[in-house]
C-alpha cells in the first residue's frame, strides 16, 4: 500500500471519529488475547521473562487507551498451564518446551491479573475445555502431560488430541482445574470459546461409538454429546459459585445457534456449522438454565454477508439471550480480506447496531494483534468516538445487587480533592462523572469521565478532570460487580 492511500484510510479512519456519539457508562469492551502458537502474546515461544513482561505491559497500554475495560486472556490452550499448576504442565507456548517453567521463575498469571488489575480491567481467565495437544505431529508433550499418563481419556481426531467429552474422569478433571484456578488466582471470570465437540473433518468421524454404546443410556448419538457438554457446563457453573460466587462464567459460541431450515427457533441465516447440530453446544439451554452469566457470539461476519447477515444474526442474539449478558464477538482480524472488510466504516457501523439494543451489553474483539496494524484507523475511532469516555463493565444483579456506601469528599489546598470510602463493603476504586446543569442527579444521566483505581481513599486535581467545562462534577465508589454507590458532589461548575 503507497503512503498516499495510507494517508487517506488514515483520514478517512479520523473523519468517521468526528462523528461524535453518546458513549454509554455502562458497556463491555474486551480483546481476545490467544496464546495458542503464540497468536497474541508472548509473540515467541524464545522471549526472555522480562521481554515476557514488557510485551504484555505494552500490550496493556494499548488497549487501555483504545478504551478496553477487560482481556480474555488464554490461559489454558491444551491441556497445559500459563500458571504453576500441579494439575497440567507448563506450556509450550511460554517457554517453547512444554513442562518447562520460565526462568527466572515467575507466575505469568499472577503477574497478567496484577497488571490488568491495576489498569482498572476486568481479567476473563479464557480456558479450552477438550483440546489437548494442539498437533499430534509437532506439538512438545510433557511426560506429565495428562495424555502421556491416562491416554485412556483421550481421543485422536485429524491431528488433534482431545479429551474425550463422554467420560465422566474428563469432566472431573476439568473441575478440579477450574477449582484451582478460582481459588487461588483473583480473576473476574472463566471464559470458553466455541472449541467443543471439533469442527467435522470431511469424511471422517469422531471416534467415540464406542463410548456411545457404554454411555449412551438409550439416546440419540446427538443427544448424548449434547448431554455431555451439558454436563461439563453445569460443574463448572457449580464449581465457580460455590468456590468463589464473585468470579463469573461466560461462553464464546460459534456465531449461529441453529439455522431456521432445521428449527423454527433458529435464525435466519444458512451457516454450514452450527453449535447446537454440529459442535453440541446447547447455548439457549446454557443460558435458560441460567449456568453461564453471559455468551459472546463470534459474529465474525459482515454486514450484508450472503449466508450469515451481521445485523440479521445479532437481532436474532438479542431475541435469544434470556436476561444474561450479551457481549458481540467482533471479527476485526479480517480487515482487508474483502470489500465488505475494507470499508473503515464496517466495525464503527457494527458498533452502532448492537447499541442500539438495550439487550446487547458490548462487545470483544479477535483478536489482540490486529490492534497493533491499526487497520482503517479503528484504534483512532474507538479512542476519539466509540470509547473516548471510559466505561464499566454492567453489573450482574444476580451474582450481587447490593451497593456500596457513598464516598465522602475532603477538600485539599492547590484545588485538590481527597476521596475516601469509609463502606464496609469492598470496592475496586472510584468513578468520577459529569453532568450539565439543570439535569437530574443520577448516574444514569451522568457521563463517566474517569476512573480511579483504588482502595479506599485517592486524590484527584480538579484541574486535570477532563470534560467539566459548564458541568458538575460527582464521584461514585465502584465496587467489585461494578455496582455504583449514590453520587456524592465534588464541585459545581457555574
Amino acid at each position: 500500500m503507497n503512503k498516499l492511500l495510507s494517508l487517506l484510510i488514515l483520514c478517512f479512519g479520523a473523519s468517521v471519529a468526528q462523528a461524535q456519539v453518546v458513549v454509554p457508562n455502562y458497556e463491555f469492551r474486551a480483546v481476545w488475547v490467544a496464546t495458542v502458537e503464540n497468536i497474541d502474546w508472548p509473540s515467541s515461544k524464545t522471549l526472555s521473562v522480562a521481554q515476557q513482561k514488557a510485551e504484555f505491559i505494552s500490550m496493556l497500554d494499548m488497549h487501555q487507551r483504545n478504551g478496553m475495560n477487560a482481556i480474555v486472556m488464554q490461559v489454558r490452550p491444551a491441556g497445559d498451564a500459563f500458571y504453576p499448576s500441579k494439575l497440567e504442565p507448563w506450556s509450550e507456548y511460554l517457554t517453547g518446551k512444554q513442562g518447562l517453567g520460565p526462568d527466572p521463575n515467575y507466575d505469568p498469571l499472577e503477574f497478567m491479573i496484577n497488571e490488568t488489575h491495576k489498569r482498572g480491567m476486568e481479567f476473563h481467565a479464557w480456558m479450552n475445555p477438550y483440546r489437548a495437544v494442539f498437533n499430534i505431529l509437532r506439538s512438545s508433550v510433557a511426560p506429565n502431560h495428562l495424555s502421556k499418563t491416562n491416554p485412556e481419556l483421550f481421543l485422536t481426531y485429524g491431528t488433534t488430541k482431545y479429551f474425550n467429552p463422554s467420560l465422566p474422569e474428563v469432566r472431573a478433571h476439568m473441575g478440579r482445574v477450574v477449582k484451582d484456578l478460582v481459588s487461588r488466582y483473583d480473576i473476574d471470570a472463566i471464559h470458553m470459546d466455541d472449541y467443543f465437540y471439533p469442527y467435522p473433518i470431511e469424511g471422517k468421524e469422531f471416534p467415540d461409538q464406542k463410548d456411545f454404546l457404554k454411555y449412551g443410556n438409550g439416546m440419540s448419538k446427538d443427544d448424548w454429546r449434547r448431554s455431555n457438554c451439558d454436563s461439563i457446563i453445569l460443574l463448572i457453573h457449580n464449581i465457580v459459585r460455590s468456590t468463589n460466587p464473585h468470579v463469573k462464567f461466560g461462553i464464546s459460541p460459534f456465531g449461529v445457534w441453529r439455522n431456521k431450515s432445521k428449527d423454527p427457533m433458529g435464525s435466519d441465516t444458512k451457516a454450514g456449522p452450527t453449535n447446537y447440530d454440529v459442535l453440541y453446544a446447547d447455548i439457549l439451554l446454557w443460558l435458560q438454565k441460567g449456568w453461564i452469566d453471559y455468551v459472546v457470539p463470534q459474529l465474525y461476519w459482515e454486514r450484508g454477508h450472503k449466508l450469515v447477515d451481521y445485523d440479521i444474526i445479532l437481532d436474532w442474539w438479542n431475541k435469544n439471550a434470556y436476561g444474561k449478558h450479551l457481549y458481540i464477538g467482533h471479527g476485526i482480524y479480517r480487515a482487508g480480506s474483502n470489500p465488505a472488510w475494507k470499508d473503515p466504516n464496517e466495525i464503527p457501523n457494527q458498533i452502532n447496531r448492537l447499541r442500539a439494543y438495550p439487550t446487547t451489553q458490548g462487545s470483544v474483539y479477535f483478536s489482540s494483534k490486529t490492534f497493533e496494524k491499526n487497520p482503517y484507523g479503528w484504534n483512532d475511532s474507538l479512542r476519539n468516538n466509540y470509547y473516548r469516555y471510559p466505561a464499566l463493565v454492567p453489573p450482574m444483579p444476580w451474582i450481587d445487587n447490593s451497593i456500596p456506601t457513598q464516598p465522602l469528599i475532603e477538600k485539599q489546598p492547590n484545588n485538590m480533592v481527597k476521596l475516601v470510602y469509609k463502606g464496609e463493603k469492598k470496592i475496586k476504586g472510584f468513578g468520577i462523572v459529569t453532568l450539565t446543569l439543570n439535569t437530574d442527579v443520577t448516574f444514569a444521566l451522568s457521563q463517566l469521565v474517569q476512573v480511579i483505581v483504588a482502595d479506599n481513599m485517592a486524590v484527584v486535581d480538579l484541574n486535570k478532570i477532563p470534560d467539566t467545562k459548564d458541568k458538575r462534577v460527582f464521584v461514585v465508589a465502584i465496587d467489585r460487580n461494578n455496582n455504583v454507590s449514590p453520587m456524592t458532589e465534588i464541585k459545581t461548575r457555574p
